[in-house]
């Protein structure tokens, strides 16, 4: 049957697909709409596992919070390439997969890609996708908060993702002091929001190293292991969040600017997403 542009155009504008790879769907599917839609799907389908062995490390991380800042989420759409990661259509798409997720709130990454996405779920969406753009593209990673206050940072470029969770409700000073704990957390790269939460492995590491360096550089043995503690004292500052100076004002540390905004504001947790990782 012969296909008019009028079709193929509507095609585009539904999938995103080139114009041939439209035309040649509706051929397939003798002009039906719906079943050209789930033919350019599969093709995506074949084209993820075609790729599959494609190294996914570029993307955008995208946090966003619900309305009222109680919850929030980020989500970590991979791709191969930079170039796809900067297309505007490629963030608009990872946008509305965050957005779903803040409003829905799925408790994981295989819900998050259950859910439906415009009469489709958001598995197939991205599969769609990757027959649209012919590169392996995933929901890489998903990540979720819930709190009094949950505040949302974005990157330059959305190359990291970051959430952090206060215990009193949003106002002003609580929103501003969360932004700013949140670029932190960005450009410091906390492994802990304080020193009990570094894992034992690390502390052990962290101690060995020390040990080692201070014995290579001559220390006696009898303060060798007073040295390491302090290299350890030192390693929770500037690792562990609350520990940090804060980057405002760094005669201070995120512990003291919090108690000087209000003596019980704690931050209670922080998810932080980078592509790649």
């Amino acid at each position: 049957m012969s296909i008019t542009a009028k079709e193929v155009n509507e095609l585009r504008q539904k999938t995103g697909a080139g114009l041939m790879d439209c035309k040649n769907a509706l051929t397939e599917s003798d002009g039906d709409m719906d079943a050209a839609i789930d033919y350019l799907r599969k093709k995506g389908q074949k084209v993820s596992q075609k790729r599959s062995d494609k190294e996914a490390v570029e993307g955008v991380a995208i946090a966003e919070t619900s309305k009222d800042k109680k919850r929030g989420a980020i989500i970590y759409l991979s791709s191969e390439t930079d170039f796809v990661a900067k297309n505007d259509s490629f963030i608009s798409f990872a946008k509305s997969i965050a957005d779903l997720a803040v409003t829905e709130f799925p408790s994981s990454r295989e819900e998050l890609l259950g859910l439906q996405h415009n009469g489709v779920t958001v598995e197939e969406k991205v599969n769609e996708q990757v027959g649209v753009i012919n590169e392996n593209i995933q929901l890489a990673r998903y990540e979720t908060s819930e709190a009094e206050t949950v505040i949302a940072y974005n990157h330059a470029g959305y190359k990291i993702g970051v959430l952090v969770e206060l215990n009193k409700p949003a106002d002003e000073q609580i929103e501003q002091i969360g932004k700013d704990l949140a670029m932190q957390i960005a450009a410091m790269t906390p492994i802990a929001l304080d020193k009990d939460g570094v894992p034992q492995e690390t502390i052990e590491k962290e101690r060995s190293l020390a040990r080692e360096q201070a014995i290579n550089e001559g220390k006696p043995e009898k303060v060798v292991d007073q040295i390491a503690e302090g290299k350890l004292r030192k390693f929770y500052e500037e690792s562990t969040l609350l520990n940090q100076q804060f980057v405002k004002d760094s005669q201070k540390t995120v512990r003291e600017a919090l108690q000087e905004i209000d003596p019980e504001l704690e931050v209670k947790n922080f998810k932080r997403v980078a592509i790649g990782q």
